[in-house]
């Protein structure tokens, strides 16, 4: 998937076509990087600079969340990517409505606002902090509403810059992570009716094959 430069034209004619429409949210625990994540992804239709992209929070358009650098309300954007098909060996335009929500606990019933209206989600885990009371939240939201959900591991470079770890070290602590998240899933099968192979389900986040 690629980006482009959205026209009003384009936008108008993939907002007509319901195939052509994803929604997707960004879940997270408070100060784990969602509104940076949304600022790059913006960048990719112009819509901000790369340089200005997490430090402008384009998407905390209020003033108190610029003043306390958080998110309190969930704003939306529309970006415009193109996507190649590689059955038909053509392109198309595909219209992503993502929404940045809230991480703080206090702002919850705006998370829960969002994943009902998605059909997908990136579940963001600053890997240095790992897995916090609102990413287990973030996770039964998505679950309990059959979102397809993508985990993203963000502050890799802190390893890096200021923890000074060792390649061993971080390797670990990624796997950690992942097995954190998967552990919540598996929990969450256990209070549900579903007759579905907890161990075949498509809800795992996949520790092994990418790594």
């Amino acid at each position: 998937m690629a980006s482009c430069r959205a026209s009003q034209q384009e936008i108008l004619k993939c907002m007509k076509n319901p195939k052509c429409v994803r929604n997707v949210s960004i879940l997270a625990h408070v100060d784990h990087g969602k509104t940076t994540i949304a600022d790059i992804l913006l960048a990719t239709n112009r819509l901000v600079s790369k340089r200005m992209a997490g430090s402008l929070r384009y998407l905390d358009d209020r003033r108190d969340e610029q003043e306390r650098k958080i998110t309190m309300k969930s704003s939306a954007v529309s970006l415009l990517n193109v996507v190649h098909d590689d059955d038909s060996h053509t392109d198309h335009l595909l219209l992503l409505n993502l929404i940045d929500t809230p991480g703080h606990i206090d702002f919850s019933s705006e998370v829960t606002a969002a994943v009902r209206v998605c059909d997908g989600a990136l579940i963001l885990v600053d890997v240095v902090e790992g897995v916090c009371v609102q990413t287990r939240e973030s996770i039964k939201q998505a679950f309990e509403q059959k979102t397809k959900m993508i985990l993203v591991l963000n502050k890799l470079d802190r390893y890096f810059t200021f923890l000074r770890k060792e390649v061993d070290d971080i390797f670990q602590a990624v796997l950690q992570v992942i097995e954190n998240c998967n552990a919540i899933i598996a929990e969450l099968y256990q209070y549900t009716d579903s007759e579905i192979d907890i161990e075949d389900t498509v809800y795992f986040f996949n520790q092994t094959k990418e790594m």
